[in-house]
């Protein structure tokens, strides 16, 4: 008969294409994983993968064993997320995925706040840029900047994520984007989408000097003189150095989401995290849609 394991381990050689990748998310080594290939091959009397250039490829039999674990697999993790929307207490581990600028200029206190009122919870929080899979429980929790959530997450918006031009002190600000035509221009790489279309447009591509595809590395390299250039505003605030230069017209701002799947909200500890979380950034809500700190003393 066949179990479980013996699906998964179809699975994780389909996902890799090699013994050795998938000894990694099986977590065994790759001798392991060729001997227990031969012997389930050998217990169907079938073989599941040819060896060739590309790696290993599925038989027509290990291509139909491959399909079934994908579809147990999604089985099971839909289980998990039910059973998980039922516990009664906050506690255990929460997944929650951000991006890097959030975290470090906007999340690490909320999450500070947030266990020091939950210390049974705990977290365990995924830094990039990709949008990992709720469903399937890449993470429970995300916290993104975007114009257009995924429709099979619920959540809400917690604020607007508005952005400027900035510069070097002692510059001033200007009335128009003309004024700034003379200096050298600090744009973002391919990931920054709304930005770079901005500066395309409205700058010309001509005028960049130093681009980057992290807000973070923006943001210093701004304040180390290199040139000017546009920042989000609850970042570009935690440079004491940096001047607010011009203030873009017409912005339609990204916004600032924390969401998860329709069937976790009832989980005890996630609500705890939606709401605590979700509170205590509504009292940054300022910040991020371009109050300067000084203005809110």
């Amino acid at each position: 008969m066949l179990a479980w394991d013996d699906f998964r381990l179809v699975k994780a050689i389909a996902e890799r294409r090699s013994l050795a990748g998938a000894a990694e998310i099986l977590g065994v080594n790759a001798s392991t994983v060729f001997r227990r290939l031969g012997a389930l091959e050998e217990r169907l009397g079938a073989r599941l993968f040819e060896r060739g250039r590309a790696g290993y490829g599925l038989t027509p039999a290990g291509d139909e064993m491959a399909a079934i674990a994908d579809r147990m697999g999604d089985d099971i993790i839909a289980f998990e997320r039910r059973v998980m929307g039922q516990d009664l207490a906050p506690t255990g581990e929460l997944r929650v995925t951000t991006n890097d600028s959030l975290l470090i200029h906007g999340l690490t206190d909320v999450f500070a706040s947030f266990r020091r009122a939950y210390p049974e919870i705990s977290l365990d929080v995924v830094v990039g840029n990709a949008v990992l899979n709720l469903s399937k429980r890449d993470a429970d929790i995300a916290l993104r900047v975007t114009a257009s959530p995924p429709e099979t997450l619920v959540g809400r918006r917690l604020a607007s994520i508005y952005w400027a031009v900035y510069g070097l002190a002692p510059m001033r600000p200007v009335d128009s984007i003309e004024a700034l035509d003379h200096l050298p221009w600090i744009g973002p790489g391919d990931m920054l989408g709304q930005l770079q279309r901005w500066l395309r447009d409205v700058v010309g591509e001509h005028k960049m000097v130093y681009r980057l595809n992290t807000v973070l590395g923006m943001a210093e390299a701004i304040a180390a003189g290199i040139g000017i250039g546009p920042l989000p505003c609850y970042i570009a605030n935690r440079f004491p150095g940096l001047v607010r230069l011009y203030d873009p017209p017409g912005q339609t701002p990204p916004g600032l989401w924390i969401l998860t799947h329709p069937d976790l909200r009832s989980s005890a500890r996630i609500r705890a995290f939606m709401d605590h979380v979700g509170q205590d950034l509504a009292k940054k809500r300022p910040l991020f849609e371009g109050v300067r700190e000084r203005e809110l003393a």
